[in-house]
């Protein structure tokens, strides 16, 4: 073999091995893709009827636009303010579980916002969310679209109950404290805080909104849809 189809055989290994770091890391692969986004790759591909192709382009679409986005660090007056926020959406429940629901959305809104978020509408704001929280942006469209629904007369007791629990994911998500907060590097990511939720912990005093939510007064004193689903 001669010295120059030795060089050349490096150089195209190399080249090679150059696009697949590339694509490494920009998440160009769709198994890459599939793992980062994990439930909501699964809901993109629902939403493009199986087109798996289609779905992938969407999600690199929205790592471009929000792959690079740091999280903000809550002051230590926020932090409480968002605390006695959620509680109270909490306690509201029981006695109004329709504004209770809708307060949580816009809770969540503000929130994210507050965490560095885009805060110009909702769908963008999800776009991102989604980037960085993919398996628990879904319980921040379950809030919002019941709340709607709610208004409407078009969804029951439980099923407000049951998108409250499932936004508090995001919440406590949205609420824990990245390295910004302590070390000043970049923020946590999602699958590094799973064990913290499978644990049952989270934000002071929330770790019960299950249990709270699920006193029977709560389900029998208020139908919202007089008895529709």
């Amino acid at each position: 073999m001669s010295t120059g189809l030795i060089i050349t055989l490096i150089v195209a290994a190399v080249v090679v091995l150059a696009i697949a770091l590339f694509l490494v890391r920009r998440g160009g692969g769709p198994h890459s893709v599939k793992r980062r986004f994990g439930p909501e790759y699964e809901r993109t591909v629902a939403q493009h009827n199986g087109d798996a192709k289609a779905a992938e382009r969407e999600l690199r679409e929205r790592l471009q636009r929000h792959g690079e986005l740091r999280t903000k660090p809550l002051t230590a007056q926020e932090r409480e303010e968002y605390e006695a926020q959620w509680a109270a959406v909490q306690e509201r429940f029981v006695d109004a579980p329709v504004e209770a629901v809708a307060s949580a959305d816009r809770l969540l809104s503000r929130l994210a916002e507050a965490r560095g978020f885009p805060g110009d509408g909702y769908d963008e704001q999800v776009s991102a969310l989604s980037v960085h929280h993919p398996r628990r942006v879904q319980g921040y469209r379950e809030v919002h679209a019941v709340a709607v629904l709610a208004r409407e007369g078009q969804a029951d007791t439980e099923r407000l109950r049951e998108a409250l629990v499932h936004a508090r994911a995001l919440y406590e998500d949205l609420m824990e404290r990245s390295a910004h907060d302590s070390h000043g590097g970049g923020p946590r990511h999602e699958h590094d805080r799973d064990r913290t939720h499978a644990g049952g912990t989270g934000s002071r005093g929330h770790g019960r909104l299950s249990e709270r939510l699920h006193l029977p007064g709560a389900l029998r004193r208020h139908d919202t849809s007089g008895g529709r689903a």
